[in-house]
């Protein structure tokens, strides 16, 4: 479909033959472009702040002793993480709304109420947070599950040297699970181009199109509202192959720097 002028009464079979037209026509389209950096500022996001949050959080909840507290915790924090996009969505636009709370909170401090979800600068602060605060339980499970293998004696081993809780941190947790981290960064890497297109959807409004528009809302209207269906195909295979070579490149990285990979 991507290499036709795909028509729907045509069929694949039937419609003509183009070639690269439609890639280099998204490739000089402005609101391409956009979209495009859009979508890798908001991925570069969720590296930086949505990947650390489970490990940073796992390891928290490995430190705590009690194993009723530790359980609490686990459930109460993947619990989001089954919570619908639109009530995710609902619920923190009730909260940054004029008189909602985060706003009750800024004025009792002394600032000014403003429409957070209106302001494109809030659009990819308001989407990190929501998604770290809606993943990082779910996330930490696979992290507590390496650490869970861990064995004993090396922690036993680091307090007859005299080594504390942090000592057991950096020079016995975080190697040992090294290798899980490196697996979870290279699948990451694999879909760096995919966001959210619910969640975006939802969060999006005329007044931030210019820092919320991404390719699947831009594949969305070309593709389905403007029936550019060879338009918007030749997009998104774009998209996989940009993913698919990202994946490559950070597996062949993490092969030749340590013994971990994919393949």
């Amino acid at each position: 479909i991507a290499f036709k002028d795909f028509k729907v009464k045509e069929g694949i079979m039937g419609s003509a033959w183009v070639g690269l037209k439609y890639f280099k026509q998204f490739l000089q389209d402005p609101d391409f472009i956009y979209a495009f950096k859009n979508t890798i500022l908001l991925s570069f996001w969720q590296i930086l702040f949505c990947f650390p949050a489970p490990i940073i959080f796992a390891l928290m909840v490995n430190e705590i002793k009690s194993g009723k507290l530790k359980g609490l915790v686990q459930r109460v924090c993947c619990f989001p993480h089954f919570v619908s996009v639109v009530v995710t969505v609902s619920l923190m636009i009730t909260l940054v709304s004029k008189d909602g709370l985060v706003n009750q909170i800024v004025t009792a401090l002394g600032g000014t109420a403003k429409s957070y979800m209106l302001d494109s600068a809030w659009f990819r602060p308001l989407y990190i947070i929501s998604d770290i605060w809606q993943e990082m339980g779910w996330g930490a499970i696979i992290y507590l599950a390496a650490i869970s293998g861990v064995d004993t004696q090396l922690y036993e081993a680091c307090e007859m040297d005299g080594g504390g809780r942090w000592q057991k941190l950096i020079h016995i947790t975080l190697p040992s699970i090294a290798s899980t981290i490196t697996i979870m960064f290279i699948l990451r890497m694999g879909s760096i181009m995919t966001v959210s297109f619910d969640k975006v959807f939802l969060m999006q409004n005329s007044n931030t199109y210019n820092t919320s528009d991404v390719i699947s809302t831009f594949v969305y209207r070309r593709g389905l509202q403007g029936m550019q269906y060879s338009y918007a195909t030749a997009v998104g295979l774009v998209e996989s192959v940009i993913c698919l070579f990202f994946l490559w490149m950070t597996n062949l990285i993490s092969s030749k720097v340590s013994d971990t990979s994919l393949y």
